[in-house]
This record gives structure tokens, C-alpha cells and sequence, in this order.
């Protein structure tokens, strides 16, 4: 009698089929994850939103000189933070930290701040200091709206907050000492930070 063989022997290679359904689903699943993934950190925006806070407590009682000089401090203690907590995120999403979606917003969100810091400089030079605040924060909101374009909705939403809170720190009026500069960037830095890191860290992940 004529024995039946299977019709896969064991150790025979997959078909080809196979390979193309698995890498099909390897492929759909990443797709998945960087398509919800959003490069802009949710806890570590709280984190940020909290350093500002206490840089705008600091400054407003500190002498004129340092005013700038405690500020620059916190922006770097703030990039720190973000890119710490951006890394920590991309690796909870299984994803590199330079991945597609951090590229982009990178990409879109560095050149306003270059010209912020140009600016900065500019109007220091100038004596035009307390319009530092409004445009750090219009091009702050500018460059987190383009590269939200490429994360979720609520990012360019926390740009536009950005970009309307400078728009009234350029045009408030500046004989009012509860609207200073440090009020403002504490108003957006700390503040907006704080409210749509937590917002980011709740729907999307830390």
C-alpha cells in the first residue's frame, strides 16, 4: 500500500505567499503605531509647562540683567526634558527615536526657532526686550503648528494657543505689571504646556 505523504514536508521552506502575509502584517501593524504615535511628549510637556512656572516666578523678581540669562537657562533645561521624554515614547511605541514622525516634526519645528533666537538677539541689541516674550511664543506656536501637521490634531491646536497668547503678549498693554513678559511666558510656556501635555499624555501616551 502506497504510503500518503503530507503535503508540506517539515523543514521544507514557506511559501512564498507566506513570507509576503507575514511582512504584510509586520508592515500594517508599524504603520498602525507610528499613525497614532505623536512625537511631541505628553508627561515630559508637564514637565516643561512645571520648569517655566518657576522660571517666570524667578525672573519676575530678579534683576533686569538676568532676565534673559535665566530664561535661556530654562529653554535648555526644557529642551533636555523634551528630548528625554521623546525618546522614552518612541521606545514605548516600539519605534526608533528617529523615526518618520519625529523627523518631520523636527523638521518643521526647528527653523522658527532659529529665527527666534536671531531675533532675540536683534532686539536686545535694539532695547526692544519686552517684545522678546510675544515673539518667542508666536514662533514657538509657529513651528509646533507646522510640524503638527504631520501628529495628531491636538498638536496645531496647542500651536495656535501658542501663536494667540504671543499675539496678546505683542499687543497687551505694558504699563500693567500683571501683564508683563514673564507673565505671559509663564502663561504659555508653563501653563499650555502643562495643560495639553497632560491632555497628550492621557489620549496618546507619555
Amino acid at each position: 500500500m502506497a504510503s500518503v505523504e503530507p503535503i508540506r514536508k517539515p523543514g521544507a521552506p514557506l511559501p512564498l505567499h507566506a513570507h509576503a502575509i507575514d511582512n504584510l502584517r509586520f508592515i500594517r501593524e508599524t504603520m498602525e503605531r507610528a499613525g497614532s504615535f505623536t512625537a511631541v511628549p505628553g508627561w515630559g510637556g508637564v514637565g516643561m509647562g512645571a520648569t517655566a512656572l518657576a522660571a517666570a516666578g524667578l525672573a519676575s523678581h530678579a534683576p533686569e540683567r538676568w532676565w534673559l540669562a535665566l530664561w535661556l537657562i530654562e529653554g535648555a533645561i526644557a529642551v533636555a526634558i523634551g528630548i528625554f521624554s521623546m525618546q522614552r515614547k518612541a521606545l514605548a511605541a516600539g519605534l526608533p527615536l528617529w523615526s518618520a514622525p519625529v523627523r518631520k516634526f523636527v523638521f518643521s519645528f526647528v527653523p522658527p526657532l532659529i529665527a527666534g533666537a536671531v531675533l532675540t538677539v536683534l532686539l536686545g541689541r535694539a532695547g526692544f526686550g519686552n517684545s522678546i516674550a510675544g515673539v518667542w511664543l508666536m514662533l514657538y506656536g509657529a513651528g509646533v503648528i507646522a510640524g503638527g501637521a504631520f501628529s495628531v490634531p491636538v498638536v496645531p491646536v496647542m500651536g495656535a494657543c501658542f501663536l494667540g497668547a504671543g499675539v496678546m503678549a505683542s499687543f497687551a498693554p505694558a504699563y500693567l505689571p500683571m501683564l508683563s513678559p514673564d507673565f505671559w511666558l509663564g502663561l504659555g510656556f508653563g501653563g499650555l504646556h502643562i495643560v495639553f501635555g497632560a491632555m497628550i499624555a492621557r489620549k496618546y501616551g507619555g
